[in-house]
């Protein structure tokens, strides 16, 4: 019998058990995976404790990206065999040795990538090309500036910008942060909490002023962010790690600069073609090489609370990963 973690309601890590727990046979369209590596994101745990803004049903098992192997194939299934090395995506249900998924949430792993690598992949890979391909439209000779660029979506922003030909600027909380954001091709990192960071980020970029801002940080670091953008300057809103800001509307006017919203969930509800088209780019820089997602630490499965509390707590430099035996 496998196991999974499981919560019969949304809360914090202490409330999930592990438990036994079989997916059974995969139905129709969908493929059974035996889990390798389940990543563990902020937002893993913010969905866990129902503080996410779309709460799911209840018992919840938390984990929306893992990698492994091909177990079972369900009727109409074409395009793998029993064993494959696959990456699976799922809202919810990855904290487990099996779970059954669609074949559309499917993916070859890359072969470059360790399954603890590939587990980590998907979703930051994915929310950093929609956020600065399709909804920025970096250009080479461009600056960007990556907030929170020790984090999951932030390391991924910092390696896919300097691919496209950006000058990177990354701001990180700390020098484990910051010498991950250089490693991962930054050409500056600096203290995210330094009283003269506008200043830090206004010689970072040669006096110039920022073309595009990634931001999975929120709080207090997004107007200054804004402020340092320049005439038809990009905001992108990724995420809130340190909460909602309050903004000046004003200074879009001023700046006639754009604050612009990234959520990968709507995005493949709503343009679900242009999505598979943002999947398949990705894996296709993949597949070539561009991108190796950066580990932190790997838990063993019956750790998942100490996992969950180190992914909540933001201060990993790299991505927290849990391994199934």
């Amino acid at each position: 019998m496998g196991r999974a973690v499981i919560g019969e309601t949304l809360g914090p890590p202490a409330g999930y058990r592990l438990v036994e727990h079989d997916p059974g046979a995969p139905g129709p369209g969908e493929v059974r995976v035996a889990i390798g590596a389940a990543g563990l994101s902020y937002v893993d745990v913010l969905t866990a404790a129902g503080n996410y803004q779309v709460k799911p049903p209840v018992p919840f098992i938390p984990g929306s990206e893992c990698a492994g192997t091909v177990a079972a194939l369900g009727e109409g299934v074409e395009g793998f065999a029993l064993g494959d090395a696959v990456i699976a995506s799922s809202w919810g249900g990855l904290l487990a040795d099996a779970v059954n998924v669609p074949l559309r949430s499917v993916r070859a792993k890359p072969a470059g990538l360790s399954f603890a690598e590939a587990a980590v992949f998907p979703v930051s890979y994915y929310t950093a090309h929609y956020a600065l391909v399709l909804r920025a439209a970096l250009r080479t000779g461009e600056t960007l500036l990556v907030l929170g660029a020790g984090g999951a979506t932030g390391y991924a922003a910092v390696q896919l910008g300097k691919h496209l030909g950006a000058r990177v600027i990354a701001s990180a909380s700390s020098p484990e942060k910051r010498a991950l954001a250089l490693a991962g091709g930054a050409d500056v990192a600096i203290e995210a909490r330094a009283g003269d960071w506008r200043d830090r980020v206004k010689a970072a970029a040669g006096g110039k002023a920022i073309d595009v801002v990634f931001d999975p940080v929120g709080g207090a670091a997004t107007e200054p962010a804004f402020r340092s953008l320049g005439w038809n300057g990009r905001h992108l809103v990724v995420g809130f790690t340190a909460g909602i800001a309050q903004f000046r509307t004003n200074l879009a006017l001023l700046k006639g600069a754009s604050l612009i919203g990234v959520d990968l969930r709507q995005f493949g509800v709503n343009e679900p073609d242009a999505a598979r088209d943002n999947m398949r780019a990705v894996f296709a820089l993949a597949d070539a090489g561009v991108f190796k997602p950066a580990i932190a630490r790997s838990y063993p499965l019956e750790e998942f609370r100490a996992a969950m509390e180190e992914a909540a707590s933001g201060k990993a430099a790299g991505r927290v990963v849990v391994e199934m035996a």
